[in-house]
């Protein structure tokens, strides 16, 4: 039987979130990519919730398109509700969300893969790993072979496999074998995978049923609307150009008689039944779990989101389940407006192979074996933008491999990105880990607001971002620093006109003089309510870029950067601090063995994590701050 040999110098594994960003990095840096899916069809799937952004996860899209990837204009082009979220708290908690319309976001994502230069996409299921024995007891990454027999020769291999796995799927008793959407599961890698040495673990996530809108009586929930004024995730997106119609999401609730039904059938479902063996995320729990969990509630919130414009499905966001069918039948119209509902899809779990990503370095690259990277739910984690994130970065640092260039490393001082990929290669996770506000040590510097300041000169110097739009961002710091300054110039007197100002915007008034930096701050008043006293602020503008005022994006970065001030200098310093210990470096064949005075459990978690740096090992569970000291010794003497 005659073979068939291909040489490229990326394989990709996977055109889920994560497959898509990597492939589309690699090929736009010059290399000649294939791509792999179990289906063509399924490219940029959304086979849970149909929204990118939320909660610190806009903080991860607006990063990655910094960087120079490909969701958030994808989702800029296809949503049909956008939102801001936590507009009443303080700026680095404001977090993007965006219903998205699934069939167009899944469309639209394959045509740019289908139009993207040195990127094959090719339908077939991967099912083992190529690879050769290095003298350092390491292996290399030679190719892959696909199920037909024909092997793909590469330079690297990037696996982004998702929940497909070795994937199986529970309603109740009924379990079928496939990955999410009954697309085909994959079933022969993990044992390559094995054979390699890597390690795996077993997770499971859910999905909530779909509902015939037809059979919704939506005048017993509450209408949820868009913003009025549409914020783009994609920095390179003409805001103009998204404002449209949008369609509205609904809320309502469980009561006790939901709840009732569902502790009466714990013993069906899988989880509390032992039929499920994978580690559920905390963070998304399944309706079960919130009845159990949280018994004391009298009712959780339930979202009905519109799954595109095309179609008649809604998504029933907070009631994942793997309840048996006709429980789920029961209990989803015990819910208001759900009395008559019909199901178009039932809700389940899945159950899918991943990996322990304590195997990863920060470049996301396997520690002993050069040329295989690991990128999205593969890595133990969960959600479509944290996937997304990883497969940039995966995809970022398979290139700069290649071709012998510095790697992409960010730290948890300057990302989300850097938070996210620092958590999983050095925490214990036990579970699916998701992104959260929390997670972020310094959150008020890493704001969804200001990521194209924070990296999008990276994504330069990496290749992904055009001269035209490095030099439009040097411009926007251009307008930004310039009118801070005069701000903080410009002095107003305690005159009739300022005093009256002060007193129609429940403002103290001024005993002396003060700067125009110094009203920002007060909470009561903003850059543009001070603009009826800002006699120079036209002409200034006029001088500086040519229009009467500047740009909106320029504006708030101008306000936040002054009236947080303090505490910005503040986290700055500790920033400082942080990257103290980041830049005192950790040889690379340390013998912790020879480390005196190190306590057992810490000389095990070094050695088995095999930090690159101090403040790397400082996060290591089991590392002691007395651990860290004894380490400093040694490493100076």
């Amino acid at each position: 039987m005659s073979e068939i040999r291909e040489k490229v110098d990326v394989c990709v594994v996977g055109a889920g979130h994560a497959g898509c960003e990597a492939a589309l990095a690699c090929a736009r840096l010059g290399l000649e990519t294939v791509i792999f899916t179990v289906s063509v069809d399924s490219i940029a799937l959304m086979p849970c919730n149909p929204n990118i952004g939320g909660t610190s996860k806009g903080h991860l899209v607006r990063e990655l398109d910094a960087l120079g990837g490909e969701m958030g204009k994808n989702i800029d082009k296809t949503f049909i509700q956008s939102k801001m979220l936590n507009v009443s708290k303080g700026p680095a908690v404001h977090s993007l969300r965006a219903q998205a319309d699934k069939a167009d976001y899944t469309r639209e994502m394959r045509k740019v893969l289908e139009n993207q230069d040195h990127l094959t996409i090719k339908q077939a299921e991967v099912c083992d790993l190529l690879w050769e024995d290095m003298p350092d007891n390491k292996k290399k990454i030679t190719g892959v072979k696909i199920y037909t027999g024909t092997i793909y020769e590469c330079k690297a291999v990037i696996l982004c496999t998702g929940t497909y796995l070795r994937a199986r799927c529970l309603c109740g008793e009924a379990i079928t074998y496939t990955g999410p959407n009954g697309l085909q599961a994959a079933t022969h890698l993990t044992d390559s995978l094995k054979e390699l040495g890597v390690e795996m673990n077993r997770f499971k996530t859910g999905t909530p049923a779909r509902m015939d809108k037809r059979s919704i009586d939506f005048s017993k929930m509450e209408e949820q609307f868009g913003d009025g004024k549409v914020v783009p995730f994609s920095y390179s997106t003409d805001p103009a150009s998204i404002q449209k119609e949008q369609v509205s999401c609904w809320l309502t609730y469980t009561n006790e008689e939901t709840h009732d039904i569902i502790r009466a059938n714990l013993d069906r479902s899988p989880i509390y039944a032992g039929i499920i063996e994978g580690t559920g995320p905390r963070y998304c729990p399944s309706i079960e779990d919130k009845v159990v969990k949280f018994s004391d509630k009298e009712r959780h919130q339930v979202f009905l989101e519109p799954e595109g414009l095309h179609t008649n499905e809604m998504y029933v966001s907070g009631m994942s389940s793997s309840l048996p069918e006709d429980v789920q039948v029961r209990m989803y119209r015990t819910v208001p407006g759900l009395e008559n509902c019909k199901i178009v899809r039932n809700a389940y779990a899945i159950e899918y192979d991943c990996i322990n990503a304590r195997q990863l370095g920060a470049t996301l690259e396997f520690l002993d074996i050069k040329g295989l990277f690991s990128a999205g739910q593969f890595n133990g984690s969960s959600g479509y933008e944290e996937a997304a994130a990883q497969g940039l970065v995966a995809g970022i640092n398979a290139a700069m491999s290649i071709y012998h260039r510095e790697p992409l490393i960010l730290d948890r001082s300057e990302s989300y990105i850097g938070v996210l990929i620092d958590d999983l290669v050095t925490k214990e996770n036990r579970e699916p880990y998701r992104m959260m506000t929390s997670r972020a040590e310094y959150r008020l510097l890493l704001r969804q607001d200001n990521a194209d300041i924070r990296l999008r000169k990276k994504g330069y110097e990496v290749g992904l971002i055009s001269d035209e739009q490095y030099q439009a961002l040097l411009e926007k710091e251009r307008l930004i620093q310039a009118e801070i300054a005069r701000l903080k110039a410009t002095n107003v007197g305690a005159n009739k006109e300022i005093q009256e100002f002060l007193i129609a915007h429940d403002s103290a008034t001024l005993k002396t003089a003060a700067s125009m930096a110094e009203l920002i701050c007060r909470p009561e008043l903003s850059y543009e309510c001070l603009k009826e006293i800002d006699k120079e602020r036209e002409a200034f503008s006029m001088e500086l870029c040519g229009k009467p005022s500047l740009p909106e994006e320029v504006i708030e970065q101008v306000e936040i950067e002054v009236k947080y001030e303090g505490y910005i200098i503040r986290q700055r310093r500790q920033v400082e601090q942080y990257k103290k210990m980041e830049e005192k470096k950790i040889p690379e064949d340390i013998d912790y063995d020879l480390v005196p005075s190190l306590r057992l459990e810490a000389r095990q978690k070094l050695k088995s994590f095999r930090p690159a740096s101090i403040g790397q090992a400082s996060r290591i569970s089991g590392v002691s701050p007395a651990d860290i000291s004894v380490l400093l010794v040694y490493l100076e003497h």
